[in-house]
């Protein structure tokens, strides 16, 4: 049976561990992908509460994958109240590279991997696959010197911009009027936050998974990064669930998808078909 290695350090805050969970399938392919559960970008106070590592969002969106062969590194980020922007980002990049790092330790290859995640980690893996992702070679971390990049994303209902129909959320810590001038530092972190900001040519593939009847993020935030990315030349597909609502499991589909097969599917294609 797959088996899952638990509190895995990748990092370390201020003597806060960064931890993760490796979940290593029965038969595995030489794919690593990196998984984060959506919250709001949030995190309870509690001493007691359940690790985002292991929350609901890892059996309907990582598990599937496990079952199909692929290796998931599934992570817990820095979170509000605590933590506002750039640490949630800064810490999914950094668990990135430390997969990459200790590639051979996981039988994956280093320069095939991929991200999911659904809402707020949607926003996160939108990140991963839009940002400069390129390492420093002067950090005293060896880890740290190589890239954050992925190549391939998986995007459940992801917030794609904070400068238009989205409000920016409490982990940006700003306010985001609509006469704000785009030189003051409000709008500048509300776009450097925006994947939509970063699209490239050098983007990897994206799957997009929406709802069409989403109220809490509109479907119009994969819209308009899908078409960035298609004007960019970019494999995109933007899989549009009708009847459905903001949640993992689209509730309210008139046809749920199957959001298991379709990554793997999009996997399957994009890195095990890569290189």
């Amino acid at each position: 049976m797959p088996h899952i290695e638990q509190n895995v350090i990748y990092g370390m805050y201020s003597g806060l561990a960064l931890l993760m969970d490796i979940h290593h399938p029965d038969e595995p392919n030489g794919i690593g992908v990196v998984h984060a559960s959506g919250s709001g970008w949030a995190a309870p106070l509690s001493l007691d509460a359940t690790p985002l590592k292991e929350s609901a969002h890892v059996g309907l969106e990582a598990s599937p994958l496990v079952d199909a062969g692929y290796t998931i590194f599934t992570v817990n980020h820095r979170a509000t109240p605590r933590f506002k922007y750039p640490a949630a980002v800064e810490d999914m990049q950094r668990a990135v590279r430390f997969v990459r790092y200790h590639a051979g330790d996981y039988d994956i290859d280093p320069e095939r991997i991929g991200a999911i995640g659904g809402s707020s980690a949607g926003h996160l893996v939108c990140m991963l696959g839009t940002l400069d992702g390129r390492g420093d070679p002067n950090d005293e971390s060896p880890i740290n010197q190589l890239s954050a990049d992925v190549q391939c994303v998986v995007a459940r209902a992801a917030p794609t911009s904070f400068l238009e129909g989205f409000p920016p959320p409490p982990f940006l810590d700003i306010r985001l009027n609509p006469d704000t001038h785009p030189g003051a530092p409000e709008y500048r972190i509300a776009k450097e936050a925006s994947p939509l900001s970063h699209v490239s040519a050098d983007c990897p593939p994206f799957l997009l998974m929406h709802g069409e009847e989403d109220d809490l993020v509109p479907i119009a935030q994969s819209e308009k990064l899908a078409e960035a990315l298609e004007e960019a030349g970019v494999a995109v597909e933007l899989v549009r669930i009708p009847g459905a609502a903001h949640g993992p499991d689209f509730p309210g589909a008139k046809i749920p998808p199957d959001i298991g097969g379709r990554a793997s599917a999009w996997f399957d294609k994009h890195l095990r078909g890569a290189g």
